[in-house]
């Protein structure tokens, strides 16, 4: 029975030993397996890439978009069409939205064609490790008989070559930015062929504006559950970032625009990062592989973002289409959970009000109005400091220059009056994040773009263009020509500061004294929006001070 036993334990042993050499040896290496796709991608669309490559004669783009046939799109959010030359979507532009105050400026042009200033476009196609089979490229030109893609009306593609292999391709539209692309891929070819479904977005940065907002701009995605983004200066010439996902989005964020490609949520991928040659950057997705028996057909769905980061409209799209994150498209910052609810606080003020500038001070008051309990505690200890100015003073004339000392008795002397010095900081820290969170809300907020207040200021997100060269008409450097609202703000914030207890020595009083001017020349340049904000909240703050002073008995 022992022998029997060993006997038996030997055969399996020398089984698992058999079955591991054969598949070392001889079997199929997933991990080799995966790698050909990533490197095939690079390879299949080798020539996207060479026709993303800046050119040294930039082309027209109305020029560039004659070259082709094309097909129309229009919906009441954006303009533009496909090219059926690789089935590219390569001009888009947004039909509520004009690049400047200008109601006759142009309007925004998101997606453009290669070797035009700023190319930037879209396309998906399909691969294959087996050199024989024919699929098609970017220089591939797409059958059709539509005309125009509208919400309602739907169009196909098709592309066939002599083996066998149709595509179908069916793209649709909604009301608003959402693409959604169906390829269908028949096999009549007369065998199994093994294909991968792939899509990328191509982007040249050379002539791209420089903002100096402090939002997110490059590359934004949701991969495997996980945002990552990566500026553009972040990726060096050929520098490539590769990662697996299940799901998510991949594509450029701007400060107020977006495109990106959206993964079904069971689909697997390979999602790659690219800065292809200094300023032209790519991001793409090579799905997983896709095995088509001989006369059957296998369908695969990528649906397209391009347009506008209105943020309601990401919640819808992250609800109904189960987009995962979409609204982390938005950079809301460390803060989201108080800088998105103050995006909605706004917009429904906006909607009562009719003007944003009214509603940010509405907003102001209300803010004011929630800190209040603990604001009046806060004030409340500084009116009694304040009150104890003539003792501490006799401290200061008493220990003269020796500091310690002075400070020792000044806290022995809060100490008996039962005074927290400390408690006067509480309303700036509580200040800190909602100041950072309203100051990412009026930088991407598509609301407050080209939002005009009264007076001079006709963009909240804009700082404030009545500067000091403007009405002097004297050159001033910079960094200090700024607006009235600034030096308004700078004003309010030296008058709080008065009603502050003085501070324990001349050191820190000389501090604090500059301190209403390094924020003025600091903020002076932010967006107006903001200032604004921070005048009607110092407004208030003077007011509820100087009550509770009163209150106090305190001159």
């Amino acid at each position: 029975m022992k022998d029997e036993l060993k006997s038996l334990s030997l055969a399996i042993v020398l089984s698992f030993i058999a079955i591991y050499s054969v598949n070392y040896f001889f079997g199929i290496n997933k991990k080799s397996a995966v790698q050909p796709q990533v490197a095939q991608v690079e390879e299949a669309v080798a020539e996207s890439i060479k026709d993303t490559a800046t050119p040294e004669v930039i082309k027209n783009t109305d020029e560039a978009l004659a070259e082709d046939k094309r097909i129309a799109f229009h919906n009441n959010a954006v303009d533009g069409s496909i090219r059926l030359k690789g089935a590219r979507f390569d001009n888009l532009s947004l039909s509520k939205y004009n690049v400047s105050l200008d109601e006759n400026s142009p309007k925004v042009e998101l997606l453009k064609p290669a070797h035009t200033q700023n190319q930037y476009f879209a396309e998906l196609g399909w691969l294959s490790l087996d050199k024989n089979i024919s699929l098609p490229s970017a220089a591939s030109v797409w059958e059709s008989a539509n005309s125009k893609l509208t919400p309602e009306t739907p169009i196909t593609l098709t592309w066939q070559n002599n083996k066998g292999i149709k595509i179908i391709r069916k793209i649709s539209m909604d009301a608003d930015y959402l693409f959604t692309i169906e390829d269908t891929v028949e096999n009549n070819s007369g065998e199994e062929v093994e294909v991968f479904p792939y899509a990328l977005i191509s982007r040249n940065i050379k002539d791209l504006e420089a903002t100096r907002s402090v939002v997110h701009e490059g590359v934004s995605g949701i991969v495997d559950g996980t945002l990552k983004e990566f500026k553009y200066n972040s990726l060096k010439k050929n520098d490539s970032k590769t990662f697996e996902t299940k799901g998510g989005w991949l594509g450029f964020s701007d400060r107020y625009w977006f495109s990106a490609f959206i993964l079904g949520n069971k689909d697997k991928a390979t999602a790659t990062v690219k800065n292809n040659n200094d300023t032209n950057y790519q991001v793409d997705y090579l799905g997983s592989r896709i095995i088509i028996p001989n006369h059957k057909s296998e369908t695969y769905t990528y649906r397209f973002f391009s347009g506008a980061k209105e943020i309601k409209l990401l919640d819808k799209y992250k609800k109904e289409n189960g987009f995962p994150k979409f609204d982390l498209a938005v950079d809301f910052g460390w803060y989201y959970f108080l800088t998105k609810p103050f995006f909605y606080i706004l917009d429904i003020l906006y909607g009562f009000l009719g003007n944003m500038g009214w509603a940010i001070l509405l907003f102001a008051a209300l803010l004011r109005l929630c800190m209040f309990p603990i604001a009046n505690k806060s004030y409340t200890s500084m009116a009694k400091m304040r009150a104890l100015q003539p003792k501490i003073n006799e401290i200061r004339a008493k220990y003269g220059d020796n500091q310690m000392l002075v400070q020792q008795a000044t806290m022995e002397l809060y100490k008996r009056e039962k005074i927290n010095p400390a408690s006067g900081c509480l309303p700036l820290l509580i200040q800190i994040p909602i100041f950072f969170s309203l100051y990412k809300v009026l930088n991407f907020s598509l609301e407050i773009r080209h939002a005009p207040f009264i007076g001079w200021i006709q963009d909240l997100s804009a700082p404030d263009p009545m500067t000091i060269s403007q009405m002097t008409n004297i050159a001033v450097p910079g960094f200090i020509d700024i607006g009235l609202w600034p030096i308004f703000m700078g004003f309010t914030m030296w008058v709080q500061q008065k009603l502050n207890p003085a501070p324990a020595s001349k050191e820190q009083a000389r501090m604090f004294a500059l301190m209403p001017v390094f924020f003025t020349f600091m903020l002076g340049h932010f967006a107006a929006g903001l200032i604004i904000y921070w005048t009607l909240s110092n407004i208030l703050s003077i007011i509820q001070q100087k009550a509770i002073m009163k209150k106090n008995g305190v001159k």
